[in-house]
């Protein structure tokens, strides 16, 4: 009796032409994109020349100063509020017993993922709206709590994952070595944990610096960020320092999962 073949989607006839031809549709305007940015003529798609001028213009841009500095500190902050937030969350839903209600808990704190966020961003406008005029504050508080809030599940998943993968063995250990919950926690659970909230902290980080309609929503006048900016350019005069700005923001990207994969190789 001949022995089955074990399925193979790589010997599939065509694979390889799909597998290539989707690569060039995601990269080759990426890649457009950076040469551009180092266009030294005034068109966005007309070369004219190699130049770092546009990154300089961008670089001595008060405006562009601003929304960078606003970007970091709302991303920093929401980031870090959405990991805390998410940490509690998996530690909540996984290191118990099953207990009813548990779906409807996953669902609340995914609900970001499962909404459209125009959805979102209009109920936050409207809820911000309504205490900026009872209390007269108009900072940059709202913008970070909207960021918090639809980052919280982009932290939740890397952490929960993490959390369900970790043998429980070490912590029952140490609870049998007369550990209170917060040493085990401490000394145990959290060093385990760490990849998981590292990569939850930068996926968190990447949305909220990326994020364009909560923030056009929520924000109030003079609050742009690096995105919001730029989609006022694309509005008003569109030059290439629009490109030297999508580079470096693409830059930081790269920056950031290279050092997050370096940190979790050699934690592993």
């Amino acid at each position: 009796m001949a022995k089955a073949r074990k399925f193979d989607v790589t010997a599939l006839p065509g694979f390889t032409f799909v597998a290539l031809m989707s690569f060039v549709l995601l990269y080759a305007p990426i890649v457009t994109l950076v040469i551009y940015s180092f266009n030294g003529g005034n068109s966005v798609n007309q070369w004219g020349g190699f130049s770092l001028e546009w990154y300089r213009v961008a670089a001595r841009n008060e405006a562009v100063q601003g929304a960078a500095l606003r970007s970091f500190i709302i991303a920093l902050s929401a980031s870090a509020i959405a990991t805390t937030v998410a940490t509690m969350a998996a530690l909540g839903t996984t290191r118990r017993a099953k207990y009813r209600g548990q779906t409807f808990i996953y669902i609340v704190i995914n609900q970001p993922l499962m909404v459209p966020e125009i959805v979102t961003a209009v109920a936050l406008l409207l809820f911000f709206s309504s205490i900026k005029i009872a209390t007269g504050y108009s900072g940059l508080g709202y913008l970070i709590l909207a960021h918090s809030a639809f980052c919280v599940p982009f932290a939740y998943l890397p952490i929960k994952a993490r959390l369900e993968g970790m043998d429980i063995a070490m912590e029952t250990a140490a609870a049998d070595l007369y550990a209170t919950p917060w040493q085990t926690f401490r000394y145990v659970t959290l060093p385990l944990l760490m990849p998981g909230v590292i990569a939850g902290a930068m996926l968190a980080f990447i949305i909220s610096l990326d994020d364009v309609i909560i923030t056009e929503f929520v924000k109030s006048a003079g609050q742009d960020t690096l995105p919001t900016y730029m989609l006022g350019q694309l509005r008003r005069a569109l030059t290439p320092e629009v490109n030297a700005i999508s580079t470096a923001l693409l830059g930081i990207s790269v920056v950031i999962l290279t050092i997050f994969f370096l940190v979790t190789r050699k934690r592993g």
